[in-house]
């Protein structure tokens, strides 16, 4: 486990399903202290929680950063996970509703990125993937 660095910037590593709760975590405290609504915090946890567990149960485990952001109109909270894993072989299939790979409902690439305001998925087959996630306060 490792959560270090500033306030505004926060790291875990995803290596089980508690560094999963961890993240859910940060990302709240994080959500909480950009001053974004329940429903914008429920929704940026929710997504997190998507992608941490992707990068754990897909990527063989990763990390993820967390930090709040501004833009000079607003604030929000970046997250970014990585992983070191097999890739996404085809990222259009993954992003369709329904798709899985693992018996799920198929709704965690998706889904996590409907719930935020700005989604970048950067993979490369056999190399890893990364997923770059921003929620703004309204």
């Amino acid at each position: 486990m490792t959560a270090s660095e500033g306030a505004d910037h926060q790291v875990q590593a995803i290596s089980s399903d508690e560094d999963v709760v961890r993240v859910r975590q940060l990302v709240r405290v994080a959500a909480v202290a950009a001053k974004l609504s329940l429903v914008d915090q429920t929704k940026v946890v929710t997504a997190a929680s998507e992608l941490a567990r992707n990068t754990l149960v897909y990527g063989g485990g990763g990390r993820a950063e967390v930090s709040r952001v501004a833009n000079g109109l607003r604030n929000g909270v970046r997250i970014v996970f990585s992983d070191s894993g097999p890739g996404i072989a085809d990222v259009d299939l993954a992003l369709t509703d329904g798709y899985t790979t693992g018996g799920g409902m198929g709704l965690g690439l998706s889904g996590a990125r409907r719930l935020v305001d700005e989604f970048r998925l950067d993979t490369t087959v056999g190399a890893g993937t990364t997923v770059a996630v921003v929620k703004w306060a309204r």
